[in-house]
């Protein structure tokens, strides 16, 4: 996810530029750059967070110019570095170029290039745009924007200035945000709203595949066909402050809602028409058949993460699969073959205790596959293969889109392992393909239970004690669930197997205790109806999460959160979400400050 600004109009352009990516720092801060017309086009980028950009340029005060566009990066093709960093130029020097997305098809486009004479100096898929838009360009920039949205696959926002027209810039969206403001000082474009208004609350609200013009004097959009059309105004209400959160009083809200666009991002480039397609994966198809045991390695809720992936690997791949909390496996000195595989989890890549369980696999001879989120990070660099969430940057302590992009990734790896070793026919794993397409909808669809989470959190937020069951997958959805409730609220929260209730838990129900049962797992379930029968016999008052048809539970339970019927491999994707909402509201409720709990970090680096 990165921040893309960019002005034509009558006051200084630098300054503009620079105001509106620090409004967009959230989006990606691994580097940043800006490109401005001044007898040519002039291009400065810099790894690092936009400071060392501003103090790179005096603030603005050393180029003067009324045009330019602008970047804040968080990397997905090529590790933060200067080369790396947009905005990126043509080989002529004619043509500049910022995007936010993911070009699927630019490996392809850049052989072609190649072949056609262009070089390329970054490890970037926008840098295709830029030579691709100069291949085809003849000197109409709106004519060759229409013909190169015609060549890319992906999702993408672009920002582009040609140096044949110093006074306009073009710019498209299709699938990542992008909206233009209008003032009479100028035009502008930016992926959000908290980046121009300072400026004017008025502007464009963009669909996809609508391509604007822009000029000192005004904004022309047109259609793919080239055809002229008309939209109304958006005026903007909100405070600079509300803004910057989408609306949202909190980040966690806006990154809880953000999880359907980072489900697509994450899933939808690795699914081709002839399966999953896990781009520079090195581990050849003789290694994943050989593989003896597989030993997921995480800390919080990555490590949930992978114990949902130890019940999906074991299930579709059939290799035995252990999980570890990182901290506990680099002093138990673990029994590791070298036929076995590695899986690193972790969001930020940077996780000390993940990071020297990666050496220590990696010291024993272990193959390490790394599934994080931040390219580039020290966990990133030290495996031998690496998978990116793309979920962007998560602001809010507690990950809600890291964790569920955490859990796609496996999926997808489990599906593909099960393929290559042949323990699933064609048949099921393009039913599981499928299933999995759908997850981002189906995700939108869940997250429409915010009314009633918010309704039952305030009905429960005075609760002391709250405890969560499952079985099988729901069990790992119970111990993430319960985390998110303890490190935002400060409820104590446990989490546990429901089995295991009559074995010694069970005593700590008393009336009134809170019992949330997860019960989404159809062989399980009435198994599950039982336990929930146990602690209201005990006086537990109980929220029950399960699926739609589910019935019986509404004999039992207090309240029952319905969720849409999906196989039950990705139920854990679902399940958690009216949690996240849960503790959100539950948070918000005791007046607990959401995205920063107490005594609680981001990226743990430190042991």
């Amino acid at each position: 996810m990165c921040g893309i600004v960019g002005y034509v109009g009558n006051e200084e352009a630098i300054p503009v530029l620079l105001n509106g990516l620090a409004k967009l720092e959230y989006r990606g801060y691994d580097s940043a750059g800006i490109s401005v017309y001044k007898d040519g086009i002039q291009t400065i980028k810099t790894k690092g967070r936009l400071a060392m950009l501003s103090e790179k340029i005096e603030g603005g005060e050393s180029v003067s110019s009324h045009i330019g566009i602008g970047h804040t990066r968080w990397a997905t093709h090529g590790a933060p570095s200067d080369r790396n960093s947009h905005p990126h130029n043509s080989q002529s020097g004619k043509i500049s170029v910022v995007h936010n997305g993911i070009i699927e098809n630019y490996i392809e486009l850049k052989d072609f290039l190649e072949d056609n004479g262009y070089h390329f100096l970054s490890e970037t898929d926008t840098e295709v745009v830029a030579q691709l838009f100069d291949y085809y360009y003849e000197g109409d920039p709106v004519g060759t924007l229409r013909k190169i949205i015609g060549k890319i696959r992906g999702a993408y926002a672009l920002g582009i200035m040609c140096s044949d027209h110093p006074d306009s810039l073009i710019a498209v969206r299709k699938d990542s945000p992008l909206l233009v403001g209008l003032s009479e000082d100028g035009n502008y474009i930016a992926s959000d709203i908290p980046a121009l208004l300072e400026y004017t609350r008025d502007y464009y609200l963009l669909d996809d595949n609508e391509i604007i013009l822009l000029t000192t004097e005004g904004v022309t959009l047109f259609d793919l066909d080239g055809n002229q059309i008309q939209k109304d105004v958006f005026h903007v209400t909100w405070d600079i402050d509300a803004a910057e959160k989408g609306g949202y009083d909190y980040f966690m809200m806006k990154e809880i809602m953000e999880q359907p666009e980072a489900l697509r991002k994450t899933i939808f480039p690795r699914i081709e028409e002839k399966g999953i397609e896990l781009e520079s994966l090195s581990l050849t198809e003789k290694e994943i058949r050989e593989f003896n045991r597989i030993h997921i390695v995480a800390c919080g809720s990555a490590w949930h993460a992978g114990i949902v992936g130890r019940y999906v690997m074991e299930e579709v791949s059939r290799i035995p699969v252990e999980v570890d909390i990182a901290s506990e496996f680099r002093y138990r000195n673990p029994i590791l073959n070298k036929n076995d595989l590695c899986i690193i989890i972790s969001q930020s890549g940077e996780t000390a205790d993940t990071l020297a369980a990666l050496r220590e696999a990696k010291k024993q001879g272990l193959k390490v596959l790394s599934i994080v989120n931040v390219v580039g990070s020290s966990i990133a660099r030290e495996s031998d293969d690496v998978i990116y969430t793309w979920a962007g940057p998560e602001i809010a302590v507690a990950t809600t889109k890291g964790y569920t992009t955490q859990l796609s990734m496996l999926y997808l790896v489990a599906l593909h392992f099960a393929k290559v070793r042949g323990t699933m026919n064609e048949e099921n794993l393009q039913a599981y393909v499928q299933e999995l397409h759908q997850l981002p909808e189906k995700t939108e669809e869940v997250l429409k239970l915010d009314g009633q989470m918010a309704e039952l959190a305030k009905r429960y937020a005075h609760s002391e004690d709250v405890f969560i069951i499952g079985r099988g997958l729901d069990y790992a959805a119970a111990m993430e669930s319960s985390l998110k409730l303890k490190e935002i609220s400060y409820i104590h929260s446990e989490a546990y197997a429901a089995g295991e209730l009559k074995h010694g838990t069970i005593s700590l129900i008393e009336e009134g205790t809170l019992v949330i049962a997860i019960a989404t797992q159809e062989r399980l379930f009435e198994k599950l109806v039982s336990n929930v029968k146990e602690v209201k016999a005990r006086g537990a008052k109980v929220i029950a999460i399960t699926t739609e048809g589910s019935h019986d539970m509404d004999n039992v339970a207090d309240e029952v959160v319905y969720l849409p019927r999906s196989v039950d491999m990705f139920t854990s994707s679902y399940n958690v979400l009216p949690m996240q909402l849960f503790a959100y509201y539950t948070a918000v409720e005791r007046g607990c400050d959401v995205d920063k709990p107490r005594n609680l970090a981001k990226s743990v680096t430190v042991e």
